[in-house]
C-alpha cells in the first residue's frame, strides 16, 4: 500500500470528523446554542433586575419631589423666634430659613442625578433585551441549521458507504455541492470527490487504520475520549462579578431622621450633602477597567488581532493579567499557531497552562497546521486533562498522533 500524503491525511481526517457524532460542525453548533441560551438566561435576570430599578428611580424621583416640596412648604410656615426658648435651653441649632435654602439648592440636583441615573437604567435595558432577543433568536437558528447539518451528514455517510462498497454511483457535481456546505475550498471538493468517486489505496488505506485503531482495544476512538473526559475535567476559571452598589436614598433617611428627632435638621443635610458624593472607590474601578480595556485593545491591535466579540473582551477583562496576555500571544507566534484561533477561544489568551499544553500537543506528533485548524482542544483541556487524555489512547492502543485532534 502506498503511504498517504499529509495533504490527503488531513482532507481524511476532516471527511471523517464530519462523519461522526463529535462533529466539529455540530460540537460548534452545540456550544454556540449553550453559549446563546446562558446569554438568554443571563440577560432576562438582567432585564428583571434592570425593571425593578427603573421603577424604584421613577418612585424615588416622585418621591423627593413631593416630599421636598412638602418640607420646604413646612420650614416655610415656621418662625424661629416662636420656638427661642425651647431651641436655646435644648440647644438645638434650628434655622427654618437656612434649612430651606438648602433644600431648594440641593434637591434639583438630587432629582436630576435620579432622573440621569434612570435614563442610563433605561438604556441598558434596550441593550439587554436586544441582546436576549439576538439570543432567542440564534437558538432558533441554530435548531433549524442543525437539521440540515445533520441531513448533510446522512448523505455524506451514504457516498462513503457506497464508495467503500465499491458501488459508488454520485456525480461529482453532487459531492462537491454537498463539500461546498460543509465549507471545504475547491481544491479539496475536487480531491475528495477523486477519492469517492474513485475509491483507490487512500480511502481503503485511511479507513482499515480508523478500524484498526478503534479495534485494539474493542472501544472506538469516541468511546476512549468520552471515557478520558470523565475522568479528568479542566479547571473552569472563575469570572468575579462586581455588584454594583443600590443607590442612596438621601432625602428619604433624611425624613425619616427628622420624625425621629435624632438629629437636628442642620446635621441632617449636612449629612446628605455628603452623601451626594460619588463613592470615590466605585470611580477607581470604573476608571481601572477602562484602562485594562484600553490597553487589551491596544495589545490586540499590536498584534492584528481583530473581530473580537464584546463577550469574549469581558472574559478577559474579568481575567485581566497583562503580562500573562502577552507572553501567550508570543508562545502562539513562536510555535506557528495562528492567531485568528483567538477569535472563537478567547480563554487561550489568558490560559496559565497554554505553553505546557503546546509542548505535549507537539511532543506526541501533531503539528502546529493541527493546532490552529482545531484550537479547541486547548479550551476543552486543562494541562492534567490533556495528558490523561493521551495516556488514555495509549493504554487502550491508540496512537495519539494519530487520532485528530477533531476527535479530541
Amino acid at each position: 500500500m502506498k503511504m498517504l500524503s499529509s495533504e490527503v491525511k488531513t482532507l481524511l481526517d476532516k471527511l471523517y470528523n464530519l462523519r461522526g457524532e463529535d462533529s466539529v460542525i455540530l460540537t460548534k453548533m452545540n456550544k454556540e446554542r449553550e453559549e446563546a441560551i446562558e446569554t438568554g438566561e443571563r440577560t432576562k435576570n438582567e432585564k428583571t433586575v434592570l425593571l425593578d430599578k427603573i421603577a424604584k428611580l421613577t418612585e424615588e424621583e416622585k418621591t423627593l419631589q413631593e416630599e421636598g416640596d412638602k418640607l420646604s412648604s413646612i420650614l416655610s410656615s415656621i418662625n424661629k423666634e416662636d420656638f427661642a426658648n425651647v431651641l436655646d435651653r435644648l440647644n438645638i441649632d434650628f434655622d427654618p430659613s437656612t434649612i430651606n435654602a438648602k433644600i431648594t439648592n440641593m434637591l434639583p440636583d438630587t432629582i436630576k442625578k435620579v432622573v440621569e441615573e434612570n435614563q442610563k437604567a433605561t438604556e441598558e435595558l434596550e441593550s439587554v433585551e436586544a441582546e436576549m432577543n439576538n439570543a432567542i433568536t440564534k437558538v432558533e437558528e441554530l435548531g433549524i441549521r442543525k437539521d440540515e447539518a445533520l441531513s448533510n451528514q446522512e448523505k455524506l455517510n451514504e457516498y462513503f458507504r457506497l464508495a467503500l462498497e465499491g458501488n459508488i454511483n454520485i456525480t461529482r457535481d453532487e459531492i462537491t455541492n454537498l463539500l461546498e456546505k460543509f465549507n471545504f475550498n475547491e481544491d479539496e471538493q475536487r480531491e475528495a470527490a477523486k477519492i469517492l468517486m474513485f475509491p483507490e489505496d487512500a480511502l481503503y488505506e485511511y479507513d482499515a487504520q480508523t478500524k484498526s485503531s478503534e479495534g485494539k482495544s474493542g472501544k472506538t476512538i469516541t468511546e476512549v475520549l468520552v471515557e478520558a473526559k470523565k475522568e479528568s475535567s479542566p479547571e473552569k476559571q472563575e469570572q468575579v462579578h462586581e455588584e454594583k452598589e443600590e443607590p442612596k436614598e438621601e432625602v428619604k433617611e433624611l425624613l425619616t431622621e427628622v420624625e425621629s428627632n435624632e438629629n437636628s435638621l442642620e446635621n441632617i443635610f449636612a449629612k446628605a450633602i455628603e452623601e451626594e458624593h460619588i463613592d470615590e472607590e466605585v470611580k477607581e474601578k470604573v476608571n481601572k477597567d477602562e484602562n485594562e480595556l484600553t490597553k487589551l485593545t491596544n495589545l490586540l491591535n499590536k498584534f492584528n488581532i481583530k473581530e473580537i466579540s464584546k463577550e469574549s473582551l469581558e472574559k478577559v477583562l474579568a481575567n485581566y493579567d497583562e503580562e500573562l496576555i502577552q507572553k501567550n500571544i508570543e508562545v502562539l507566534k513562536n510555535k506557528n499557531i495562528d492567531l485568528e484561533v483567538l477569535k472563537d477561544n478567547i480563554e487561550i489568551i489568558y490560559d496559565k497552562e497554554l505553553e505546557q499544553k503546546l509542548n505535549k500537543l507537539l511532543e506526541i506528533g501533531k503539528e502546529s497546521r493541527d493546532i490552529s485548524l482545531m484550537p479547541e482542544v486547548l479550551v476543552k483541556y486543562d494541562l492534567k486533562g490533556l495528558n490523561n487524555t493521551i495516556n488514555d489512547l495509549e493504554i487502550s492502543g491508540l496512537d495519539p498522533k494519530k487520532v485528530p485532534l477533531l476527535a479530541y
